[in-house]
């Protein structure tokens, strides 16, 4: 199944799943823990189903008269599959009689299948019966079941079911379904792919102390599969997660499952409690914790002696002499401001090892806050981890439109990089997806990597970002070349009867196949061009028709009059049907047209961006190689930095360029502006003072 298919099969899921909701009683928060539940159950259906033929398949030849036995549960696991019980599968409850309860065969099936892996003891929805009103809940679960027991969904492998989890998390996030003070369960993927690609997580112990429902862990798990190809995730990392929220945790929980992960995920207050003990043991540290979180309790005994905020600190001087050249920089500590913003920053530079990475969002106010929030950012930038700051635009939350930044350290710096901090203004770098929500175009994030990358001294990271540009790029164009080759032949298919219109579009369409079709040893070097391609023969095919319709509608009020003024003659009639069939050829060649457009429509755009944003890479990076780029983004040395009063606002240091008209007499305009205005301001007065003067 393509991207484009599963897309298209989200997208059913969803509008099937939420008009049904939509017919009942529930809120969207009440509906979503049940609707997950039977994702992930329908999930754990296939890949039983799946590692069942693999098993039996390798059995060798049963003997006459006897009868095969099950694969065990043991087995099953060897597959990376749950072994189901008959009465938790979905055929069983869709096949249920009428008269006998659904919503308590689906708690059954749950509570089945957590006895059957106490790692999943309490993360399983259990109140299918409080699905609305009695009588409700029946109609309601048996119409769900169906729509999950389609033929369609039934052989979905588990990346798939991943991505469709992911989806259905989304759509409740942007609806508000308990999205726990702005949506923090649900960390836009635009951000999380953001976070994982610049610190690359492909080994050890991986924590997020703010988990929601553990979208840095699936991602992490993306990402090592698509760019280190590895099959055996969980054997490469360790996930420890830490969440608030009773229910958010379930959700983390259902989440890695979906996924195959691994991983410990702690119901507790990171505030308060380090559930994981993982101080100075991570390798990678991801978050979106919950900003300017106020009223933390900071006088309780943990919060005084937490080590997360009172490590020792030294830097290193670049001599390698004796002890002298090792300089202590200001403890960190407990800030006096009311919000833990500098509590979480703390937390995660101290859960890192020697060479850990972390990568974060955190409010925009952070990167300029003064007074105690200052001290501990200074001493922070003075250990030299703080690696790259991101400036991020509004609308990439879902329920929420402020800006804010996200920060990247790395205590593993190369020695060229130890006092150098990457800064990135991408306030200005956005794909839109709606009226209020932004995201990252993937080509945008291929640009941030390549930065990343070169400013970690990475030879060839920038020109191997175009390659990947280009690649991309000809493979959503040659699917494009292909559907106006099908556009094309589909016209001339329309033009089979003779007549001038029939035999001029023809010929036009003729000529534009040569534009169409192109060499099938499709070059990386002409991939620039695909963008023109593919979209200009159905633009020329769409004014061709435009001009022909006028012609027709010119030709058809010119009959109507001739009919008027004379008699019916045989060559009226014969030209009467000429302009029926034209207009009939007209109508099919507009349906034609429109279906190209509908059909194709999040390719042609898909494409444009991707064009846009290769043209910009190369914009930003003529020659292949990193350069500070005006607006976008620099290198900073600390020294900078300090005399910035220690601000980590990008926009402070990439500066910006104002186009200034040498021409223009700018001083002489402010004089004629500022006339202009004493004048208004004059009748103003004057007008008042006759209204006062009105006698009422």
């Amino acid at each position: 199944m393509n991207q484009k298919q599963i897309k298209a099969l989200e997208t059913q899921l969803w509008d099937s799943a939420n008009s049904l909701r939509a017919n009942s009683k529930l809120t969207a928060a009440e509906y979503k823990d049940p609707l997950l539940g039977l994702i992930l159950l329908r999930y754990a259906q296939n890949r039983f189903e799946q590692a069942k033929v693999r098993l039996e398949a390798n059995l060798p030849p049963l003997a006459p008269g006897r009868t095969r036995k099950e694969p065990t549960k043991n087995q099953f696991l060897s597959e990376g599959a749950m072994l189901i019980p008959p009465q938790a599968r979905y055929d069983h409850l869709a096949a249920l009689p009428e008269d006998e309860s659904i919503s308590q065969a689906v708690n059954t099936a749950m509570a089945l299948i957590e006895a059957e892996y106490p790692n999943l003891d309490g993360v399983l929805p259990k109140n299918y019966h409080e699905l609305g009103e009695k009588g409700q809940s029946e109609a309601l679960l048996r119409e769900l079941i169906r729509v999950f027991n389609q033929d369609a969904v039934k052989g979905l492998t588990g990346d798939v079911f991943g991505r469709i989890y992911e989806f259905f998390l989304m759509k409740f996030s942007m609806d508000g379904a308990g999205a726990q003070e702005g949506g923090e369960f649900f960390t836009p993927p635009a951000l999380v792919q953001l976070i994982v690609n610049l610190i690359q997580p492909d080994h050890g112990v991986i924590h997020d102390p703010a988990c929601g429902s553990g979208g840095m862990f699936v991602q992490t798990g993306h990402f090592l599969e698509e760019n280190r190809g590895l099959k055996s995730i969980n054997a490469a990392i360790k996930c420890y997660g830490t969440e608030l929220k009773s229910n958010n945790v379930r959700l983390a929980k259902m989440n890695l499952a979906i996924h195959g992960l691994e991983g410990k995920i702690a119901e507790n207050n990171s505030f308060y409690a380090d559930p994981h003990d993982l101080v100075g043991q991570c390798d990678f540290v991801m978050a979106n914790p919950p900003f300017n979180v106020k009223k933390v309790d900071k006088d309780r005994p943990y919060v005084k002696n937490d080590p997360r905020l009172f490590g020792k600190v030294e830097v290193e001087n670049a001599d390698e002499d004796a002890e002298k050249n090792k300089k202590p920089v200001p403890r960190l500590g407990i800030p006096n401001a009311d919000n833990g913003n500098y509590l979480w920053i703390q937390y995660f530079y101290h859960y890192l090892n020697a060479k850990g990475r972390a990568g974060f969002v955190m409010a925009s106010s952070a990167t300029d806050a003064g007074n105690s929030e200052k001290l501990i950012r200074q001493a922070l930038i003075e250990t030299q981890a703080v690696d790259c700051i991101v400036s991020v635009g509004n609308n990439f939350f879902y329920t929420r439109s402020l800006p804010c930044h996200v920060w990247f350290l790395d205590k593993g710096k190369r020695a060229e990089n130890k006092d150098k901090i990457l800064m990135i203004d991408a306030r200005n770098t956005f794909r839109v997806v709606t009226n209020t929500i932004n995201d990252y175009s993937p080509g945008q994030l291929v640009n941030f990597s390549a930065m990343m990358e070169a400013y970690r001294g990475k030879a060839g990271a920038i020109c191997e970002a175009a390659e990947q540009h280009e690649t991309n790029i000809a493979d959503v164009a040659t699917t494009l070349l292909a559907e106006a080759e099908g556009l094309r032949r589909a016209c001339l298919g329309v033009l089979k009867e003779e007549s001038p219109l029939g035999e001029s579009l023809a010929w036009d369409i003729a000529e534009l196949q040569a534009e169409i079709i192109v060499d099938e040893a499709l070059t990386l070097a002409s991939s620039r061009a695909l963008c023109g391609v593919f979209e200009q023969p159905v633009a020329v095919l769409s004014g061709l028709l435009e001009g022909y319709q006028a012609q027709w509608e010119q030709a058809r009020k010119a009959f109507a009059a001739l009919e008027k003024s004379a008699q019916n003659t045989d060559d009226n009639k014969a030209l009467k049907k000429q302009l029926d069939a034209q207009g009939k050829q007209l109508k099919a060649l507009s349906v034609l047209i429109k279906g190209y457009f509908e059909k194709n429509s999040e390719e042609l755009a898909s494409l444009k961006q991707a064009v846009k944003d290769w043209q910009a890479l190369e914009d930003y990076f003529p020659d292949g190689v990193y350069r500070d780029v005006e607006g976008l983004c620099k290198i900073v040395d600390l020294a900078e930095v300090a005399a910035n009063d220690y601000s980590l606002t990008p926009g402070r240091y990439v500066g910006y360029t104002v186009d200034v008209n040498a021409a223009f007499d700018y001083q002489k305009r402010m004089q004629e502006i500022h006339a202009e205005l004493a004048n208004l301001n004059q009748q103003a007065n004057s007008l008042m003072s006759f209204i006062q003067g009105i006698d009422l």
